[in-house]
């Protein structure tokens, strides 16, 4: 009785070494693929027998109902009979869907074949690895902050837009002066702006000319990690006081007026005071 059980366990043991022999036989290698949202890319899958039998009837699937990939035309290919120690591929075309999340993604697959000497069909399930990156899009913009007027003190910020589908990184932006005094420090780190947002970079500083230039540079790291940089170059208006008030940018100052009125007033009081003194004296 223990001889049959122990003759049972061992025969077991040698199914599934024998298993997964079977199950190693077929290693399967893809090139890395990196796409944009909507493009079209070729991934060519390599299928290498690596053991001592023969396999026939080879086919391989992708499985893409849970990612953003349509494959044109099919998703499963055959492949030809593999000897022990042949190799063979096959290419499917991929493409991204237009409103595709970037990031990196595992597609699925299952190939099946059928093993010749031991007349065993069998099956090996696995993933490889697919990119969907992200176009950098910056755009940029002047904001002023107040009355920007020769002479006197204001702020200037450079809006950065980010238009692209993947965030921007590390962002910082160095300020160039051109046109005007800087009162703060020249470089500001902004950090991560995501896609579809925005941020500020702003400064303080002091107006030289009615034609200043907005000069920065801009370090980021794109979706990719690489490094980025940028240099912007953005005319802005900045006005004399005398434009400012003809343009209503400004009101002219009533002190003087209010000075001039209140010094009137004293200046009758005091008179009236004097008047009123001398006609009290003309009557004793």
């Amino acid at each position: 009785m223990k001889t049959q059980i122990l003759n049972k366990s061992i025969l077991g043991i040698v199914f599934l070494v024998l298993a997964i022999t079977f199950a190693s036989a077929l290693v399967v290698d893809t090139n890395f693929v990196t796409l944009y949202p909507g493009e079209s890319e070729r991934v060519e899958v390599e299928i290498d027998n690596n053991e001592n039998f023969d396999i026939e009837d080879i086919s391989i699937a992708l499985e893409l109902s849970d990612v953003p990939f349509t494959a044109i035309g099919s998703s499963e290919k055959d492949l030809d009979d593999l000897d022990e120690d042949d190799d063979d591929r096959v290419v499917f075309t991929l493409r991204a869907s237009t409103d595709a999340t970037p990031g990196d993604y595992n597609i699925p697959y299952t190939v099946k074949y059928f093993e010749v000497n031991n007349d065993t069909e069998l099956e090996k399930e696995g993933t490889f690895g697919i990119r969907i990156t992200a176009k950098t899009e910056i755009d940029f913009a002047v904001e002023i902050r107040g009355n920007a007027i020769i002479g006197e003190e204001g702020r200037i910020s450079l809006e950065i837009i980010n238009k692209g589908l993947g965030e921007i990184k590390s962002l910082s932006v160095q300020l160039l002066p051109n046109g005007f005094e800087l009162l703060s420090k020249d470089k500001v780190f902004v950090g991560t702006i995501d896609a579809d947002d925005t941020d500020l970079a702003s400064f303080d500083v002091v107006y030289k000319t009615t034609n200043p230039t907005l000069s920065a540079r801009i370090e980021y790291k794109d979706f990719d990690n690489n490094e980025q940089k940028e240099t912007v170059n953005m005319l802005f208006r900045v006005y004399t006081r005398d434009e400012a008030l003809e343009l209503g940018l400004i009101q002219k100052s009533k002190t003087p007026l209010y000075s001039g009125v209140a010094l009137v007033i004293i200046v009758a009081w005091f008179v009236y005071r004097k008047i009123k003194k001398k006609r009290k004296q003309n009557r004793r």
